[in-house]
């Protein structure tokens, strides 16, 4: 029986997503969470009237699996189709007069097959001035390749798998030019998408208030004191221990006080008007507030004066005089000088404003060649909008992981693409097809997966009805599958020396795996399994992960330290109940794990086990990709333990998640280190050893120093992971009770 994913989910981001939209007060934090309450709604209604099935590669009623789907967080299909978009101007422009069709978009695609329309799309593959956003914008184009190249029949046999959606999707690309990745530099972001987020900051309004006080309201008060100092008979108030003492206003009336007056009551109603930000000035209480109503009943002397508005009076003098000196007073003066400095300076929001303005010169769906011309050394810009500005810089994924741009596995699988593509397209020899497969793949790529259970796969390129017709013009060239090769090489190298401790994300492994078939090396990639819905099954390429696993650590520090069986234990599959799981492996990683009952913990040790055996990837691609003597020294393995002790430290409650990505951590610090000499291995140990002692943190986590140290002199484990007559513990994230540690 298939299993169905069930509705809790998208009811609890649903109801997220109102009580944000309810609760906020920002306008655009508002629309985007209508936006995606949107979304999930169509989520839950697609789940309860069945035209939704969550789960499955085809969650969209009848719906080919090629169609590129809106998918919500989680894998969530929401049931519409992000090629389902209205016909815009500039398409309709394409269409000859009088063409057949039911809709719009029917009467744009048909009008493309007319001779007009293929001439059209012949003359944007020349001049590549088309933009490829979703896959889908490039099946029409391949329609006219083929008809362009004499291959009539499969153009007929593509426009007939295409035409029952004919009515709905967008088939063709829009026009204007792409940038071409040089295959070589990529970006993260593109000169549009960062210019956009630029324009959007705006300033705090605790900073804008403040800044509004110190450029506005200080003035006006500073002229408001001095207007009241000139009324005082004598010296000016001033605070002492037995209160207030000097002169009092209100005794003298200088010539022109009264225009003074109107002139500053005038200034006062502008500014009012024009800045709103501050309400310092029209606290009740305040000095300012108190001044400011004793002058506006001063209009002829102070007849309308009583004896306590003038007190009040001359207590805000004093406490004005007191704290910051009399009016053009040095002390005063110079206080000023330091608070319009402030004052003048840029807001960040100014500054975005700045390097959005310098933006515009780029194209903006491009990079940014170099970061100098926007971000001047003398513009003092804050280091987090340098880093906004450093997205859409293009350069070698090396430079961008240097400078932070690039942070995690995730990040560098988005911007692989950029670079895979041109490689996929290499084996296209016709150079305008090979630059709209490049499109394509970069756009296929940018595809959100979806939540698949029951063994399911991801959607692949070839399954695109466009791609898979055009397998018979892809030659395989030595020269790509070397460059391929290394580009593998280089990225897993990358991401192992750059973020050491994290297992490589399913987002990357599609791309490695994409780069071993391009290679003509493929691999068995493991993906990461969840554990709220995993149902207990592998596939065969686990078992096949796992025999290379025992022959490459055979003997290690990580055989002994998790118990490895040997390589002979996956030798034959074992009795399956179905033709494409790995029965026998299940069994192992549910032995190994002691599940007692199936629970979202209780799946997750087993995937643990799963993930251990076969080192989650690492000895696949070392053993692959020759990458052994590459690996031998203990500088990533350090870099891990760093990491571990850090995060433990910076964390009083240690939870579930951060003691599975712990020991996710560990067992990728105990892979590099198994490549180490054993003195290497003991230095590394004493190293972690002193770090832990440092961070405090010896009484919770000091079994798990010991029991690797003890493991580096030879100890065995036994069953329950413990070391007979020491504290020594074997260190794993997941358990159904409470672990250790914690």
């Amino acid at each position: 029986m298939a299993q169905e994913a069930a509705p809790g989910y998208a009811y609890g981001q649903l109801e997220h997503a109102l009580r944000t939209a309810s609760s906020t007060t920002d306008g655009e934090v508002r629309r985007r969470a209508l936006a995606k309450a949107g979304r999930w709604h169509a989520v839950l209604t697609g789940m309860a009237d069945g035209s939704l099935t969550i789960g499955s590669r085809t969650p969209v009623a009848d719906t080919p699996a090629w169609v590129t789907l809106e998918v919500a967080h989680g894998g969530f299909a929401t049931g519409r189709y992000l090629a389902e978009v209205p016909v815009r101007p500039e398409e309709l422009a394409a269409v000859p007069a009088g063409a057949p069709g039911s809709t719009a978009r029917e009467r744009v695609n048909l009008g493309y097959l007319t001779d007009a329309g293929l001439a059209a799309l012949r003359a944007a593959l020349a001049t590549e001035a088309y933009r490829v956003e979703i896959p889908e914008d490039a099946a029409l184009p391949v329609v006219a390749w083929l008809l362009d190249h004499g291959h009539a029949e499969a153009a007929l046999d593509l426009v007939a798998e295409l035409r029952p959606l004919l009515h709905r999707l967008r088939l063709a690309p829009l026009p204007g030019a792409a940038p071409r990745p040089s295959g070589a530099l990529v970006r993260l972001a593109t000169v549009g998408e960062v210019r956009a987020t630029l324009r959007s900051a705006t300033t705090k309004p605790a900073i804008a208030a403040m800044l509004e006080t110190l450029r506005v309201w200080h003035p006006l008060y500073d002229r408001l004191v001095a207007l009241w100092a000139e009324t005082v008979e004598g010296e000016l108030p001033r605070l002492t221990e037995d209160g207030v003492t000097g002169g009092w206003p209100c005794r003298t009336w200088p010539e022109g006080w009264g225009s003074r007056r109107a002139r500053w009551l005038a200034d006062y109603a502008t500014a009012c008007v024009q800045h709103r930000a501050s309400t310092s000035h029209t606290q009740p209480k305040g000095n300012f507030a108190r001044l400011y109503r004793a002058l506006q009943l001063c209009q002829f002397a102070s007849a309308r004066l009583t004896g306590r508005d003038v007190g009040w009076i001359r207590r805000a003098l004093a406490n004005t005089v007191t704290k910051h000196g009399e009016p053009g007073s040095e002390r005063r003066a110079a206080l000023r000088a330091v608070q319009a400095e402030v004052a003048a300076r840029p807001t960040h929001a100014e500054l975005a404003a700045v390097l959005a303005g310098r933006l515009d010169g780029y194209p903006a769906d491009g990079g940014l060649p170099a970061l100098d011309p926007v971000v001047e050394p003398a513009d003092d810009v804050p280091p987090h909008l340098v880093a906004k500005v450093t997205r859409a810089l293009e350069a070698p994924v090396e430079e961008l992981v240097a400078r932070g741009v690039i942070t995690s596995g995730d990040v560098l699988a988005a911007v692989l693409p950029q670079i895979t593509a041109q490689l996929m397209a290499a084996n296209v020899e016709d150079e305008r097809l090979a630059a709209l497969y490049a499109q394509t793949y970069a756009a296929f790529r940018r595809r959100r997966g979806l939540l698949l259970l029951d063994l399911e796969q991801q959607v692949r390129l070839e399954e695109l009805p466009w791609i898979r017709v055009l397998e018979p013009f892809r030659a395989r060239r030595p020269d790509v599958a070397r460059a391929a090769l290394q580009t593998l090489t280089q990225t897993v190298l990358l991401a192992l020396g750059s973020f050491p401790q994290a297992i490589l994300p399913n987002t990357l492994l599609r791309e490695l795996g994409a780069l071993a078939k391009q290679a003509g090396r493929p691999m068995p990639l493991l993906e990461e399994l969840a554990a709220d819905i995993f149902v207990g099954t592998f596939t065969e390429k686990w078992r096949t992960a796992a025999a290379a696993t025992g022959r490459i650590m055979a003997g290690t520090l990580y055989a002994r330290y998790y118990d490895l069986p040997d390589e002979s234990r996956w030798a034959a599959p074992r009795r399956r109940l179905f033709g494409r799981t790995a029965d026998d492996f299940a069994a192992v990683c549910e032995a190994r794990a002691g599940r007692r009952r199936r629970s979202v913990a209780g799946n997750g040790m087993v995937i643990e086990q799963s993930q251990i055996l076969t080192t989650h990837n690492l000895a696949v691609l070392t053993e692959t990709l020759g990458l052994g003597p590459r690996l031998a020294g203990p500088e990533r393995a350090g870099q891990v333990f760093t990491w571990v002790v850090r995060h433990l430290g910076g964390q009083h409650h240690w939870n579930r998640q951060l003691v599975k990505n712990v020991a996710y951590a560990w067992r990728q610090a105990l892979f590099f280190l198994s490549f180490c000499e054993p003195d290497e291995q003991r230095a590394a140990v004493a190293r972690l050893g002193e770090l832990v002692t440092q961070a405090g943190l010896e009484e919770r986590f000091g079994p798990a120093v010991t029991g690797l140290a003890e493991v580096v002199e030879g100890a065995q484990f036994l069953p329950d992971g413990t070391l007979p007559g020491t504290s020594g513990r074997r260190l794993l994230g997941w358990t159904t009770g409470p672990h250790w540690c914690r």
